[in-house]
């Protein structure tokens, strides 16, 4: 994730816990032994590893642990498990796991404990989702390339704002704080309707659709499952009022391009700011770089900057739910995929 030899940041965020976190009081039981740091044992990382009290050492046959520093290589994570079967707990290094997602498929029922960073890169990734929203609104895509004074009078305001989060992780949790101040009315879609603190509303996605209804800003920050892939299509899109500004900073198969390229070119849909594009790199020449009144951003609304110190932290957290010292955070569920 970073320049072995570089120095360390400090952190300036904190972890935000998502709704749908469950804690318990009790650490999950798990044989405790040597941790390796793969596939490059990062200083930064290891350090982490020995702040919480672990044993870092190459990976053998005593190996329990495993903080996986790659943001893919599933296949080659794959091959290391079938050959050390005794690891008994593995740390991912994003919030996002669709990367990993073969493997996590064939990881059901195995008994090992899988952790993400869900959760450590929230607040860097909602100030992000907040400065694209208010971009997009003002019209800031189109007035940077002006180059001449022409009053136009466009440009909305994101003060009580209708406002529609998908997803109920940190992401979301802190993106609802972020946007208290501004008096919005949101509401927040989830695989559940358990209800959501801070937000108006909460509604399961089977009704995503009713959500959309009145909606004058859309948030994407939804893990992408297979479920979850293309939920934003031409008819979702349709749904939007006319104006409608979507921010997607979650991952961009949630979004159909080609119905959004659509959507934008038509004027129905007043603006997008995305930090995450399907595909991705989104390729030089794409009809979304010269989209209307969007904002692409090369998926850097967490630099390594921000990352590297909240990483850390959750590796040493789990390092001690791994020695038997409290829960493990951003637990993974095979099944569902997150």
């Amino acid at each position: 994730m970073t320049d072995a030899a570089a120095p360390v940041p400090l952190a300036r965020h904190r972890v935000v816990l998502g709704a749908a976190e469950v804690h318990g009081t009790a650490p999950t039981p798990v044989e405790a032994g040597p941790i390796a740091v793969l596939p490059t044992a990062e200083r930064a990382f290891v350090d982490a590893v020995e702040r919480a009290g672990g044993v870092v050492a190459p990976l053998s046959t005593a190996t329990r642990g495993v903080v996986w520093t790659a943001s893919s290589g599933g296949d080659d994570l794959a091959h290391l498990l079938d050959a050390h079967p005794a690891i008994a707990w593995l740390q991912l290094p994003w919030a996002g796991v669709d990367a990993f997602a073969g493997l996590l498929g064939r990881a059901a029922g195995d008994g090992r404990v899988w952790t993400s960073a869900k959760g450590a890169y929230a607040q860097p990734v909602a100030e992000h989702a907040l400065m694209l929203a208010l971009a997009v609104l003002r019209e800031i895509p189109r007035r940077v390339h002006a180059t001449s004074w022409h009053v136009d009078e466009l440009g909305r305001t994101l003060y009580g704002a209708n406002v529609v989060i998908v997803g109920a992780g940190g992401i979301a949790v802190e993106l609802l704080r972020l946007l208290e101040p501004f008096g919005v009315h949101t509401t927040v879609v989830r695989r559940s309707a358990v209800p959501v603190a801070g937000a108006a509303r909460t509604l399961p996605t089977t009704r995503l659709g009713e959500a959309l209804d009145g909606a004058d800003l859309v948030v994407l920050a939804a893990a992408l499952t297979g479920d979850s892939r293309g939920l934003i299509g031409a008819a979702e899109l349709q749904r939007m009022p006319r104006g409608c500004v979507l921010v997607n900073v979650a991952r961009g198969g949630l979004v159909d391009t080609e119905a959004l390229v659509e959507a934008l070119a038509s004027g129905h849909l007043g603006g997008a700011g995305l930090d995450v594009t399907d595909p991705e790199p989104l390729p030089t020449g794409h009809p979304l770089w010269q989209a209307p009144n969007c904002i692409v951003t090369p998926h850097v609304a967490d630099t390594e900057e921000m990352t590297v110190p909240l990483f850390a932290e959750r590796i040493s957290q789990n390092v001690r739910a791994f020695l038997g010292d409290g829960a493990f955070e951003g637990r993974i569920d095979p099944v569902a995929g997150y």
